[in-house]
């Protein structure tokens, strides 16, 4: 009988476990942004604050705006990215950027909504879980109210009162699910 040696292991049964494509595909995604800007992004960057951020691609080729909070040169937290063209504000993007890149939230189109997690190039696309979009809508609603903050804070009171009934509007959504 062969002597085996105490640190020779046995080989173990296989698990056939494996994850679904759709957890795989989040935990990738989720390691290259942790990782460092992703080449296929489109980055653009505030005029005014030279603050760096992905847009949504529903937020056009215009020009665009970030309010919110700006960490090593990138948009961070929870804010308002707005599409403007000369004084024609456009489209406008409410809710959570980690790094620069949009995580969930609301994008203000003329006549409804995108909402959800970001795909890499838009908010809402494919197919989005009840729970995605709750959580994007509370996102959107906090951005909404930060940025009608911002504006009371810089005496510009049609801005704080417009922003106010944004984060009203966004906040009715969530009555109506």
């Amino acid at each position: 009988m062969p002597c085996r040696s105490a640190t020779t292991k046995e080989p173990s049964p296989r698990i056939g476990l494996r994850l679904p494509a759709s957890i795989a595909a989040i935990l990738l995604s989720a390691s290259a942004l942790a990782d460092g800007p992703d080449a296929s992004l489109t980055w653009t960057k505030d005029a005014s604050s030279q603050c760096s951020f992905v847009a949504p691609a529903s937020l056009t080729d215009a020009p665009k705006q970030w309010i919110g909070a700006c960490a090593n040169g990138k948009a961070t937290g929870i804010g308002m990215i707005r599409a403007r063209t000369g004084n024609q504000a456009g489209p406008a993007f409410y809710g959570e950027l980690r790094a620069g890149v949009p995580i969930k939230g609301v994008v203000d189109l003329d006549g409804g909504y995108r909402v959800g997690m970001f795909s890499g190039r838009e908010i809402g696309e494919g197919d989005t879980q009840w729970q995605d979009r709750l959580d994007s809508f509370k996102v959107a609603v906090r951005a909404a109210t930060m940025v009608s903050e911002h504006y009371a804070k810089e005496k510009n009171t049609a801005s704080a009162n417009y922003y106010r009934t944004v984060a009203k509007q966004l906040d009715a959504q969530l009555d109506e699910d």
